[in-house]
């Protein structure tokens, strides 16, 4: 979850580090990070121990 915020706010030239970046389409990459996020949340709420002893 957290790579995918990282490249969003790469995307949306919120965190800007390295200065040049190889990123062309910066949209393309606000769309990538948003589903890495999204699969990160599911596997954050997904991975909770059962309640079975």
């Amino acid at each position: 979850m957290i790579a995918g915020l990282g490249f969003m706010g790469q995307g949306s030239r919120f965190f800007t580090y390295p200065a040049e970046s190889f990123m062309i389409s910066h949209t393309r990459w606000v769309y990538y990070g948003a589903g890495i996020a999204v699969v990160g949340l599911l596997l954050i709420i997904f991975s909770r121990p059962s309640d079975e002893p």
